[in-house]
């Protein structure tokens, strides 16, 4: 009995264990990814297969075309626009900067100097020294003429027109105060005749005749509209009801049930276009990658490494032979005729300058030397010396 109950609990685990086990279930479903129906799943090949092959010439003539215009480029279009534009440079910027700076500026700046001359100098010599004093004259007897017309004004305002507008305003107030009291009478008279002749006899008219005519009116009126509202509402309930049954009921039938479902099938063959063609070109893509560089490859094998070779072991030593027998000095010749040039200009430049200073010197003489300061030393032979037997004290 004991070895049958632990073989019959070992058979129960067992049991358990293959229900606990899981079922096989379908594989995820990519979060985000739309079901795809059998009618895509039988499309899917042969249009892949189809813009393959329509793809892959198309992908390996771009590819072709970039390269070749990236070659073009580096070889043929980046010097030619940097030539044109050094030429540019030479024919356009580079005599008009050398106009500017060697011929327009030196003569505006000599233009400057004779305007400051002949125009700037003699005007401020005539505003200092002849319209100022002029203007301080005229403002000078202008301010006494001024001062004598507001004295002779501020008389006749005090002594004259101050008692007469004082004796003018005592009788204003009087005859103010008489029609005042008049016209606080007339008021009071016309005020009482228009409530009696006018306000009462309109408010009676208006609280026994007007307000109960005009609820007449009033009531009539809103009947009217609700008789024309109903006739409008009755119209418009028919207008829609026969316009839903003709118009709306057909064409939703048409949308959902012929618009709708073909709309689908063409988004699912129009989606699956797109995406062969992206597959197509990512694949046409790779194909004209391995044949560019098998091309490639070929290239370098049959020109590119003939020439290397051709480069390192014929050309460079005939290079350095030519470079240490014949470049080398003729570059220390033109070196040489370069020092000698600079030599002379620099000579010459010299020469230039210390002749315009001497025709500086003798149109407007000798520059003005600054004068020494007073400080109330002694000079000469006389300065104060420091462990010298020259002192005041020592010297003989």
């Amino acid at each position: 009995m004991d070895v049958e109950k632990p073989a019959r609990e070992g058979s129960e685990a067992r049991v358990d264990l293959r229900k606990r086990a899981p079922e096989p279930t379908t594989p995820p479903v990519r979060e985000g990814a739309a079901p795809e129906g059998c009618l895509a799943v039988a499309i899917r090949i042969p249009v892949r297969i189809v813009v393959l092959v329509l793809v892959v010439p198309v992908r390996m003539v771009w590819d072709a075309l970039v390269v070749a215009g990236r070659f073009l480029n580096d070889v043929l279009f980046r010097p030619v626009g940097r030539a044109l534009l050094w030429l540019g440079r030479a024919v356009f910027v580079w005599p008009f900067v050398g106009l500017w700076r060697y011929v327009v500026v030196p003569v505006g700046k000599a233009l400057a100097w004779l305007g400051y001359v002949l125009v700037v100098v003699p005007l401020v010599w005539l505003y200092r020294y002849v319209l100022t004093p002029v203007g301080h004259a005229i403002a000078w007897v202008v301010t006494g003429v001024a001062r004598g017309v507001g004295a002779a004004l501020g008389w006749v305002y005090a002594c004259l027109l101050t008692p007469v507008g004082r004796a003018v305003m005592w009788v204003l107030k009087g005859l103010g105060a008489v029609l005042a009291a008049i016209g606080i009478g007339v008021y009071t008279v016309l005020a009482w005749l228009a409530r009696y002749l006018v306000v009462v006899p309109a408010r009676w008219l208006y609280t026994w005749v007007i307000a109960p005519v005009g609820r007449a009116i009033a009531w009539c009126a809103k009947g009217l509209v609700w008789l024309v509202s109903a006739i409008v509402t009755g119209i418009g309930m028919a207008l829609y009801w026969i316009t839903r049954i003709l118009l709306v009921l057909p064409a939703l039938a048409l949308w959902r049930w012929v618009l709708a479902p073909v709309g689908r099938v063409l988004a699912v063959i129009g989606r699956e276009v797109r995406d062969a063609l992206g597959h197509a070109w990512r694949v046409a893509g790779h194909i004209s990658l391995a044949v560019g560089r098998f091309l490639g490859t070929l290239f370098r094998w049959i020109f590119v490494e003939p020439v290397r070779w051709a480069y390192r072991s014929v050309l460079t030593p005939v290079g350095h032979v030519v470079r240490d027998t014949v470049l080398r000095p003729v570059a220390e010749a033109a070196r040489s005729v370069g020092r000698a040039t600079r030599q002379a200009l620099a000579t010459a430049r010299e020469s230039v300058r210390q002749a315009r200073a001497d025709f500086r010197r003798m149109l407007f003489g000798e520059p003005r030397q600054p004068q020494p300061v007073d400080r109330g030393e002694p000079s000469g032979r006389e300065a104060r010396t420091l462990g010298s037997s020259t002192t005041a004290l020592t010297k003989d």
